[in-house]
């Protein structure tokens, strides 16, 4: 019997290597043909084999691959976005909000005076150091995740190394209002580019992990992560106006 499987995560042809070797482990299975451009696995096996065989084939490659099939035009995949409700889901980036928007608030109560843009300096420079931290947990696991949605990643697999690193430097710049014109504008053509790459799954609705957070956390990619880029285009965008 042959079955075609949806499967995401791959990228290039050394990925469908090592995905092949681990479906080929399986008990039963014969022959596999891979495409990470369709995203698609097509199984021969001489045996009905389930998805949690599969699924547990993968688990030694990490949290990077899924595998569904196709049901109702809709694909079902493996994936922590099923089991949490929302509020366990964003629990992190909601968390990380809260604490920076409660902490700057508090830098400038205590200053005496509320300061929009310095507080904005201070918001978005510990929304970069935060955000690149988690990224370098990992660094590896975040340039593949990215390279999965991300315009410029896809072509220049590179970018995602030099992303993280160009986070953390924004997020220096910002705390240290270091040539604020050039922050802001790297700032918001950075953002911009990212957020395509975002929109473009979203409105496709494809269901995979989201790298804001690098590899640490399983977020499903969503309008939450829209918002997230969007918000830093805005507050860029808005200090731009401001120094002109």
């Amino acid at each position: 019997m042959e079955k075609e499987y949806q499967l995401k995560g791959m990228t290039c042809t050394s990925c469908e290597a090592k995905v092949k070797e681990k479906l080929l482990s399986v008990q039963g299975v014969s022959e596999v043909v891979l495409s990470h451009e369709n995203d698609t696995a097509q199984i021969k096996a001489d045996r009905e084999i389930g998805l949690k065989e599969l699924r547990t084939a993968l688990q030694p490659l990490g949290d990077k691959y899924s595998i569904g099939t196709h049901e109702n035009n809709h694909i079902h995949e493996s994936g922590l976005e099923d089991h949490r409700s929302w509020l366990e889901t964003y629990k992190p980036i909601l968390l990380i909000f809260f604490y920076l928007l409660g902490t700057t608030l508090l830098l400038q109560f205590h200053s005496g005076s509320f300061d929009l843009m310095n507080w904005m300096h201070y918001f978005m420079g510990g929304f970069f150091l935060i955000f690149s931290f988690f990224k370098m947990l990992d660094l590896k696991g975040f340039a593949e995740s990215y390279r999965m949605y991300d315009v410029i990643a896809r072509r220049f697999p590179a970018w995602g190394y030099i992303y993280a690193f160009t986070e953390l430097a924004l997020g220096l710049a910002f705390i240290l209002f270091f040539q604020p014109l050039i922050t802001y504008a790297v700032t918001f053509v950075v953002m911009s580019v990212s957020i395509i790459g975002v929109l473009q799954t979203v409105l496709d609705k494809k269901r995979i992990q989201c790298a804001c957070l690098g590899s640490v956390f399983k977020l499903p990619m969503s309008t939450v992560t829209i918002i997230e880029d969007g918000l830093m285009i805005a507050m860029s965008g808005y200090m731009l106006l401001q120094v002109f």
